[in-house]
């Protein structure tokens, strides 16, 4: 059996994410685009709406080869990528997306962050996830970041549920900033 194919972040038209996922979906291909509730306020009423959390983009998982079938889709504008390549998104950031938008805890888009504390949920649905440590005037939050897409999610969490975690990377050693990335 072959393993399966890589996530990818696709770039699609402003406010078009939600159709551009109905239309991937009814063509056969595997799609992702995590939501969160958000109120807005009307003159006359508060309504409870479902936002993308990555405005703008939405994950698909496909072969180099479907390529074009997947730029084909309406609302699709292009594929986030290197070098004329597409980039895949790394397979635990799209299962850590899913495990908190599963959990049914307040989330919602958060600025991109690099600097911080590491660290992992010991306890509760979320327990094993990894991100950074925020904490505000009266909640802590864990916020976990795509790095390709250079967007970041937080989860408000129990300060107790969490652990610091040691950085992986070796001492001197940065990762390259990202900022060359653009839709392929």
């Amino acid at each position: 059996m072959s393993s399966p194919a890589p996530w990818h972040a696709l770039v699609v038209r402003p406010q078009h994410e939600k159709a551009a996922a109905r239309l991937l979906a009814a063509s056969g291909l595997e799609e992702f685009l995590p939501l969160y509730r958000s109120r807005r306020r009307w003159s006359d009423r508060v309504k409870e709406i479902d936002l993308p959390l990555f405005a703008g983009y939405l994950f698909c998982r496909f072969r180099p080869e479907e390529r074009l079938r997947v730029l084909l889709i309406p609302g699709v504008s292009g594929i986030v990528g290197f070098g004329g390549r597409p980039a895949p998104v790394e397979e635990g950031e799209i299962a850590a997306i899913r495990r908190m938008t599963a959990c049914g805890s307040r989330l919602e888009p958060w600025p991109y962050l690099k600097a911080g504390q590491r660290v992992r949920i010991e306890r509760g649905p979320l327990r094993g996830l990894e991100g950074v440590l925020e904490r505000g005037k009266d909640y802590w939050r864990v916020v976990v970041s795509v790095e390709l897409l250079q967007r970041s999610v937080a989860v408000e969490i129990d300060r107790e549920a969490v652990a610091l975690i040691a950085e992986r990377l070796p001492v001197g050693r940065a990762r390259p900033p990202l900022r060359w990335a653009r839709a392929v």
